[in-house]
């Protein structure tokens, strides 16, 4: 009895393993996004499903999800590596960067969607204190399933990726006045609301405050210490013990510990240390997250979609509807392109994992009635549901858009007819100068560029630059890309890259082309891929700084110049190797000429 006691007591873990492990990878393989695949397993196998049966069916305990409390304090803990990630990929000089948006934009999404869903419900008799609570509950979006899908397919860095963090880092901000005000409508104390708010606020700023402190002097000497002990074990339980301890002094202040899991995320993305931490806390999110958003799928309880359909219809129709028109509105307010505010209003829309936190809370203080409470849930359960093909129609409208306003702000004549003359792909800052001093040694050139916003400036500003895709054999062919002299890649991301070179090169085989890379390692794929030389910002900085430093210390100018030079040269010719001795396309027709 005692062994079957305690089997009984895994068998909840091992339903959700048995998920992570075996049937997500399977529904991964038909194409099934696996955020889907988990909620609609949870669905399937939670309490309202065939966790209902438990009681009749005595074998299917083996096989759903028994005991939901059981799971979820662990499953909370998927948010908070998820954060802690975030934390890491960001620096605090980005992160102020975002200020305007975080604490301005962010700000008031909260506040105008809280009080226009709050008050809508008013509308149709749903009583103020409960309409308040659900308003700043539906407010809230999913933190969890938004950076996912960012970060898989990779525009976290782009203004829908910007846009989307800084509000949804706001929105985790907001979970602790939001709680509390949960907490003083449930206690009767709504007349000290604002004095309450306050004091929790405080209690906040000293919370990341002390993170803060604790980080900046001891996170990197404790990491120093247990890196030098080369024990992968220890290493791991410190990582741990970071996320972990960070995000529970953040809960003991009252806070989500996602929250303060972040702040400890960003502190240690300061340090050297970043890489190896995240390689190291990536299984565990990825486990976490599905265990979390099992729970979720749990949550969802069909007989409430049966029992009142209209009621469900209308509630997703108008939430989806007024966080939508209320990111579009700010958006448009704060200058943010129509594309990423449209893209980002859609994937802000739907309701947050959070608001599982707060409806739960005021159902369990007896604020919310309980069929109040389950359709909400229910709501907020689908429509993360919906995400990603909300995340799609996003995408698609905002590359119509973005076409649209290219087409419309591109200045309308093609570039000139040249021969002779060097093409400059980019240009943004390195591009300026790079053709600042062509046209000062009177060099012929068109510049082009894919960025339609900067490049209506540009043009205003008096410069010579042509919209255009560099990556399109038949612009770089209208460029006179086969009569150029030389190929200058000045910007782009290294997939982008890739395509111009593989584009110049079908067209020019022997045009020399320059490209700007961000370091060693980016170099030498380039040198791999064709070109003629890879200029790294990272090695030219480091030869900048020697330069100055060997002028500042006595060192003659023309000595400096020449061992400068003869140092550049030694990193091109370590880049090159990567060749394996082939002359890159280009050096001929220079050797030639020299």
């Amino acid at each position: 009895m005692a062994v079957a006691s305690d089997l009984s007591t895994y068998s909840d873990a091992m339903v959700i393993l048995a998920v992570a492990g075996v049937v997500v990878p399977l529904i991964r393989r038909l194409g099934v996004n696996p955020i889907i695949g988990f909620m609609g397993l949870g669905a399937i196998m939670g309490p309202h499903a065939l966790g209902s049966l438990v009681g009749s069916v005595p074998l299917t305990h083996w096989f759903v999800v028994v005991d939901v409390k059981r799971v979820e304090a662990i499953s909370e803990l998927g948010i908070v590596f998820l954060l802690f990630l975030v934390g890491l990929e960001l620096s605090i000089a980005r992160l102020m960067t975002m200020r305007r948006l975080v604490f301005g934009f962010g700000s008031l999404q909260v506040l105008l969607s809280t009080l226009l869903l709050a008050g809508l419900m008013m509308l149709i008799k749903v009583p103020t204190p409960q309409a308040i609570v659900l308003g700043a509950c539906l407010a809230l979006s999913s933190t969890a399933i938004v950076i996912e899908l960012l970060s898989e397919k990779g525009k976290m860095t782009s203004a829908t990726g910007r846009l989307s963090f800084s509000v949804l880092l706001a929105q985790d901000i907001a979970v602790i006045p939001v709680l509390l005000l949960i907490g003083l409508l449930a206690s009767g104390q709504g007349a000290n609301l604002s004095a309450n708010i306050g004091t929790a606020l405080l209690q906040a700023a000293a919370a990341l405050g002390l993170i803060a402190l604790f980080g900046r002097f001891l996170i990197r000497p404790l990491f120093r210490l247990v890196a030098s002990l080369h024990s992968a074990d220890v290493f791991l339980a410190t990582v741990l013990f970071v996320v972990v301890g960070s995000g529970f002094v953040a809960a003991l202040f009252g806070m989500s510990m996602a929250l303060g899991a972040f702040v400890g995320g960003l502190l240690l993305s300061e340090t050297e240390y970043r890489r190896a931490v995240e390689a190291l806390v990536e299984p565990f999110k990825g486990l976490l997250l599905g265990m979390f958003f099992f729970t979720v799928g749990m949550s969802i309880d069909l007989t409430v979609v049966l029992e009142q359909p209209l009621p469900f219809v209308i509630a997703v129709i108008v939430m989806l509807v007024a966080k939508t028109a209320v990111v579009s509105l700010l958006g448009r307010l704060f200058g943010i392109p129509g594309a990423a505010r449209l893209e980002a209003a859609l994937l802000l829309a739907p309701g947050g994992e959070f608001a599982f936190v707060g409806i739960g809370a005021a159902s369990a203080a007896g604020l919310l009635e309980p069929n109040l409470s389950r359709l909400a849930l229910t709501s907020v359960a689908l429509t993360m549901v919906a995400l990603p093909a909300l995340a799609i129609l996003g995408s698609r409208l905002s590359d119509r858009i973005a076409k649209r306003s290219r087409s419309k702000d591109a200045p309308a004549e093609p570039p000139p007819q040249m021969t002779g003359h060097a093409l400059v792909v980019g240009h943004g800052r390195v591009g300026k100068v790079v053709t600042g001093l062509l046209s000062r040694h009177k060099i012929p050139y068109i510049a082009v560029d894919g960025n339609a916003a900067e490049l209506t400036r540009d043009r205003r500003a008096g410069h010579e630059v042509y919209f255009g895709d560099a990556t399109n054999p038949v612009f770089l062919h209208a460029c006179g890309v086969e009569s150029a002299t030389a190929v200058i890649v000045t910007t782009g991301t290294r997939a982008s890259v890739d395509r111009v070179i593989e584009a110049v090169r079908m067209l020019s085989p022997e045009v020399p082309i320059i490209a700007r890379a961000t370091d060693a390692a980016h170099a030498r794929h380039l040198y791999k891929i064709g070109v003629t030389d890879a200029v790294p910002e990272t090695i030219e900085a480091s030869l900048h700084l020697s330069e100055a430093s060997l002028v500042a210390l006595g060192v003659p100018m023309g000595l400096v110049i020449a061992s400068i030079h003869e140092r550049r040269d030694e990193f091109r010719e370590e880049l090159k190797e990567s060749r394996g001795g082939r002359p890159a396309p280009g050096d001929r027709g220079r050797r030639g000429a020299a």
